[in-house]
């Protein structure tokens, strides 16, 4: 557990600069950069052999054990501290990304909360791709494409969204109910296709 919660964190870390890098661009007009430089976060992540809760959750429908279990809960803690502390950081050092990121999180509030799970769901299933892709031949073409399409289509990813409100310091009760949907879309986006392959191979 130890490890998975130091992977984790470090993980939270990662996306924290691919966020950054992310707005910084998007902000001053050039989304498409932005979306693709911040798979810097999931190339890293992978290549280092990090915990993404995104990557890991869709392995669940394999093996669903206790320690799996408890180890994706520890990795989701590791995600959101490591995330979360260098988003409210980085809102210090640069406050041009804290006031984009305020904007952002404002528009994010204002989605309906089933189009909010929808749009986690599409991400989760773009995460699981990339990651799977990565681990079962080591190329990052999952990762290079997969990213920048669920940013560009503005799908919903839990810890870069624990990084956004956190650099804009928007901790409120609408930001933990938008939070937590958009960790079950996630999570159930990952696990799709493993379960439907799992159901097809039965």
């Amino acid at each position: 557990m130890k490890n998975a919660f130091l992977n984790s964190f470090l993980a939270g870390v990662f996306i924290s600069i691919g966020g950054t890098v992310f707005i910084s661009l998007a902000s001053g007009g050039n989304k498409l950069a932005g979306a693709i430089l911040f798979a810097v976060a999931l190339l890293s992540i992978c290549i280092l052999g990090l915990f993404l809760f995104t990557g890991k959750v869709g392995y669940i429908v394999e093996d669903h054990s206790k320690n799996a279990i408890l180890a994706l809960l520890c990795g989701l803690g590791g995600n959101f501290i490591g995330a979360t502390l260098f988003g409210v950081l980085l809102s210090y050092a640069l406050p041009s990304v804290h006031e984009f990121a305020i904007t952002m999180c404002e528009s994010k509030l204002k989605l309906n909360l089933l189009g909010v799970l929808l749009l986690a769901f599409m991400c989760g299933i773009l995460m699981y791709t990339a990651v799977h892709i990565y681990k079962s031949t080591k190329s990052i073409a999952g990762i290079v494409f997969c990213v920048p399409v669920f940013i560009l289509c503005a799908f919903e990813h839990s810890i870069a969204d624990m990084f956004y409100f956190a650099v804009a310091r928007a901790f409120t009760f609408e930001y933990l109910l938008f939070i937590v949907i958009v960790i079950v879309g996630n999570a159930l986006g990952g696990m799709l296709i493993p379960f439907v392959q799992k159901f097809v191979k039965q």
